[in-house]
């Protein structure tokens, strides 16, 4: 096999939660591109059935699966169902996550907004890996890549509930990888940097038109923000067989920050 070849995901089924927009669009074309059938997730059918509509275009399988990755038993019946519809599950990606774009101390933050940011961001995180994993182990293979975020590196003033789950995240990554790997499991999670998703406009008040000068002032070397595309070949490595020997980190992708 030469070294392109361990890139491609041929034959393999992969879902990705939070896929009808922003990363979760991005990541789902980038795993259609190598080679896999994909699975989008989301509580937005309009929006995922357009994904998955965009990814037979490319001339593969896709299936898109309305649901709120919040509730538990759900996401357990996603997976059954992508058993059932697509005959194997290769690939988790949790990407469905985000704030609620107002910015808060955690002084000022009520209580039902901690319960919900907890909830998406990590319970989601759980729930996604705990189903998936079952059917993994009975394959004896598996890829599971979480997405979490560059400000588990910093504090985050008026951010802080959105920064605390994803930290979590990070350690639950390294854990759930260290009780997998028996199982040929293989668990990391990907840190984006600054993307102007739909959230990220609203949290820092910008029109399209700021966000080369907020590149600057937010002082990334590479001199721009972010795109959705630039996180989707982090994510293809991390479930191809060229980082068969890579479990447990967290791969920064944040332009030099």
């Amino acid at each position: 096999m030469s070294l392109l070849d361990r890139f491609k995901l041929d034959n393999q089924v992969a879902v990705v939660t939070g896929g009808g927009k922003g990363i979760g669009e991005g990541i789902a074309y980038g795993l259609a591109d190598a080679g896999a059938d994909v699975v989008v997730v989301s509580r937005t059918t309009e929006q995922i059935e357009q994904v998955a509509e965009n990814i037979r275009a490319m001339g593969r399988n896709a299936l898109a699966i309305t649901a709120d990755i919040m509730d538990h038993t759900r996401v357990h019946e996603v997976v059954a169902e992508v058993e059932e519809k697509m005959g194997r599950l290769d690939c988790w990606v949790s990407n469905a996550g985000g704030g609620d774009g107002v910015a808060r101390t955690f002084m000022e933050l009520p209580e039902e907004q901690w319960d919900y940011q907890i909830d998406l961001n990590l319970k989601a995180v759980w729930s996604g890996a705990q189903a998936a994993s079952k059917v993994m182990k009975e394959r004896g293979s598996g890829t599971i890549v979480n997405i979490s975020t560059i400000l588990t590196h910093t504090a985050a003033p008026s951010n802080g509930p959105y920064t605390l789950s994803k930290t979590a995240v990070e350690n639950f990554t390294q854990t759930l990888a260290a009780e997998l790997a028996e199982f040929g499991i293989r668990v990391n999670a990907v840190a984006p940097g600054p993307i102007p998703t739909e959230v990220f406009v609203k949290f820092f008040e910008v029109e399209e038109k700021d966000l080369p000068e907020l590149a600057v002032t937010l002082g990334i070397p590479l001199g721009r923000l972010g795109d959705p595309q630039d996180i989707a070949p982090a994510v293809v490595y991390l479930a191809s067989d060229a980082s068969s020997w890579m479990t447990g980190k967290t791969m920064t992708i944040a332009g030099g920050l």
